[in-house]
């Protein structure tokens, strides 16, 4: 096996099992990773409209717009009319959506630090290093993807 796919497979093994922990995680507190998400979106970036959200989170406006719907229902986001575009809604949390998102960030990042804690701490900058380096260069490789094509 040539040692890109390789690493390929071992970076690819490794979202898996932090995506799967998380969603377990995550449970406890009501939330699938995608609608945790969400709230951190919005929480970080108060105002934050549905189509920049769609870009942070790698999905599809019709995926954002029925997680948000579920956010909203459990009242935890609302969506507000943009003050000078009618035709968007800015987001922001609820009361209880910023104190389910307070709960259950503090939670997730003491859980994300018990996790990575096996890593030593010359190896997580080193780990940090090369994965910024990677994730630029995946993004600069997306922007310069032409449109989607069959294979």
């Amino acid at each position: 096996m040539a040692e890109s796919v390789r690493l390929y497979d071992l970076v690819k093994e490794s979202f898996l099992l932090l995506d799967f922990g998380d969603r377990l995680f995550l449970e406890r507190f009501g939330l699938t990773v995608p609608r945790y998400y969400v709230l951190t979106h919005v929480a970080n970036e108060p105002g934050l409209s549905p189509s920049v959200l769609s870009r942070y989170m790698f999905c599809d406006k019709s995926n954002i717009t029925r997680l948000v719907r579920g956010l909203q229902s459990n009242g935890l986001v609302e969506r507000r009319p943009h003050e000078q575009d009618g035709r968007t809604h800015r987001l922001f949390l609820t009361a209880a959506g910023a104190a389910l998102y307070e709960q259950s960030s503090r939670a997730h990042r003491h859980y994300v630090e018990a996790r990575l804690q096996s890593l030593e701490p010359d190896g997580a900058e080193q780990l940090t290093q090369i994965l910024t380096h990677l994730n630029r260069a995946l993004t600069a490789a997306l922007d310069n993807t032409p449109e989607r094509s069959p294979i």
